[in-house]
């Protein structure tokens, strides 16, 4: 039984493709378009996962989009003719709504004749229950308290319920124009931050500031006993002027969220080239810590309902990793898994899963321990675009490939690295990483001046062999897929300075030989030569989605100033 999963008419559009209950195959449009967080109809993810699997759109079974136009269809009407939003927000609404419930018609013109063919019909899956069975389902936990908490999808911002076995319960939801997401989203516009997805600009400013303004703050949201909580609508301007989105084609567009009232509130907007100051760092110090108030305020509900140390968790805010690293202190939680995709991303995966198990009742038989699920390239297709661009190169067995990547990023060479599968979510796990020392304090400021060219305030990753977390970090949880921030031990910020970030925390990446056994023994390699078994990891890409072809690692190699490029088997150095 074949399985397309499709985000689509969204933010960070995707497909993937389960073949009886084991994912084959997830990919983000972004990185075949190379634009970042494509929304429209994901076409040529779709046809990579089917070429992958070496199968056509004819031979798939079921279609799961995790879109439902249907979900909430009284709700939508109670509040338009409550609200009266502009006449064009509601044509737009509508528009999109008739495309996520065309999909076939979708299908057929990228496929022709043979989407005609399709076995059975198309389903359409609520946002948010996809979002949960994106954490849930393809967690190792047989029983969870599950939550997912964002902007908005299909009316709903938070949701929230328990999972038993292959089946879902949702026991609450805090629906439109109510969202913890979209506080955030309209302070990162308000720092100056008009990007979509540009949230965690403002979570690495946090660690600058502190949340002087969080009382102010607090008169955006009122959280109930519940752990529900409603949004002070006279702050922001969605509801009443429309929630202005372009979700086609291209880049997501997100029209400003906030009133002229959290001016009278904060003080003056920061413009987007304007210097930060430190009331900036203030104000992003304090959207964090109230996100983490009614964060935590749900997980200590959730908890109390469900009795359940176990959690599942996903949706946008599931990439606030500094609140994640918090959860064991912070909430009775014992245990916790946030999937490598527990963005929009993600809910490709859980509509097909939701789908698989929940609708027609199928057994699990899948847990996503790796992040894996792209394309992958062999030796010889290297070999011959490497002879195309004239580039000198050496071909190293592993032992030796290994041994002289080590010996370089010791000697403070900047690596690309570029090894098996792309990721599926939006962090570089090993496979499409920029690598670097991290015990040279100078690290940081010569990637951000020869590659990265990005913001000074924004931290790099250290990822680090997961038998040694607990010699540096605070806490010793598994971190798979960088989801979570932990402290660094004091005794050991001067030696890893380059990972360290002003707070004295980092945002670690826990690496198993088992997962990724390529990557975990160059980090040990690394480790024997210096001593610290940790890696300066950072995506590989410069302003633009990470790499996702050969090519694109060359010509990223190519135009910046990094040192080394690693293509499976082919080390490369600047002339």
């Amino acid at each position: 039984m074949y399985i397309l999963g499709i985000n689509a008419y969204h933010g960070d559009s995707s497909a993937c493709l389960v073949k009886d209950g084991k994912l084959v195959a997830a990919l983000e449009e972004e990185r075949i378009r190379r634009l970042k967080h494509w929304a429209g109809f994901p076409s040529e993810a779709i046809k990579f996962c089917l070429n992958y699997a070496g199968i056509g759109i004819k031979d798939i079974d079921y279609v799961a989009i995790s879109r439902n136009p249907r979900a909430h269809f009284l709700n939508k009407i109670i509040f338009t003719l409550k609200n009266r939003p502009k006449i064009g927000f509601v044509f737009n609404r509508l528009k999109n709504l008739a495309k996520v419930g065309g999909v076939f018609y979708e299908l057929e013109k990228e496929f022709g004749a043979d989407a005609t063919k399709l076995k059975s019909k198309i389903y359409n899956i609520e946002h948010h229950p996809a979002h949960l069975a994106s954490s849930f389902f393809v967690s190792p936990y047989d029983r969870a308290a599950l939550l997912t908490v964002d902007g908005m999808g299909d009316f709903i911002s938070t949701m929230w319920g328990i999972g038993e076995g292959n089946k879902m319960k949702i026991l609450d939801a805090v629906g439109y124009p109510h969202s913890l997401g979209f506080v955030y989203t309209a302070i990162t516009q308000y720092l100056g931050f008009w990007k979509y997805g540009d949230e965690y600009k403002v979570m690495g400013l946090s660690a600058f500031g502190k949340p002087i303004y969080q009382e102010k703050m607090r008169e955006l949201i009122k959280i109930k006993d519940s752990g529900k909580f409603e949004l002070n609508l006279d702050y922001f301007t969605f509801h009443k002027q429309g929630l202005g989105m372009v979700w086609e084609g291209g880049e997501p567009l997100v029209e400003k969220l906030f009133s002229d009232k959290l001016i009278q509130l904060l003080g003056p907007t920061r413009k987007k080239d304007e210097p930060l100051e430190k009331r900036h760092e203030d104000i992003a110090a304090s959207v964090q810590a109230l996100y983490e108030e009614v964060f935590f305020k749900i997980l200590d509900n959730l908890y109390k309902w469900t009795k359940c140390d176990t959690l599942c968790f996903a949706g946008g805010t599931a990439q606030n990793s500094l609140a994640n690293g918090k959860i064991f202190r912070n909430s009775p939680f014992k245990n916790v898994y946030i999937p490598s995709a527990g963005y929009d991303a993600g809910t490709a995966v859980g509509a097909a899963y939701y789908l698989y198990n929940q609708i027609l009742n199928q057994r699990r038989n899948f847990v996503m321990t790796s992040p894996f699920w792209g394309p992958e390239y062999s030796n010889p297709e290297i070999k011959k675009l490497l002879e195309i661009e004239k580039l000198e190169y050496q071909e190293l067995n592993e032992e030796d490939l290994i041994r002289q990547t080590a010996k370089l990023l010791a000697d403070g060479k900047i690596v690309g690295w570029f090894q098996g599968r792309t990721e599926w979510g939006p962090r570089a796990l090993g496979n499409r990483s920029i690598l670097a020392n991290p015990c040279l304090p100078e690290m940081k400021e010569i990637l951000n001046t020869k590659i990265k060219k990005r913001e000074p305030f924004r931290p790099f990753a250290p990822s680090i062999i997961e038998e040694a977390v607990s010699d540096y970090f605070e806490e010793d949880y598994p971190v798979p897929f960088m989801e979570k921030v932990y402290v660094i031990k004091p005794e050991k910020r001067k030696e890893i300075p380059a990972v360290v970030h002003v707070d004295g925390t980092g945002r670690l990446q826990s690496v198993s030989k088992k997962e990724n056994s390529l990557y975990y023994d160059l980090i040990k390699e690394f480790g024997r030569l210096t001593g610290a078994p940790i890696l300066l990891n950072t995506s590989f890409n410069e302003n633009e989605p990470i790499v996702n072809k050969p090519e694109q690692a060359i010509d990223c190699f190519l135009r910046t100033k990094m040192d080394v490029l690693v293509i499976e088997n082919y080390l490369i150095t600047r002339a």
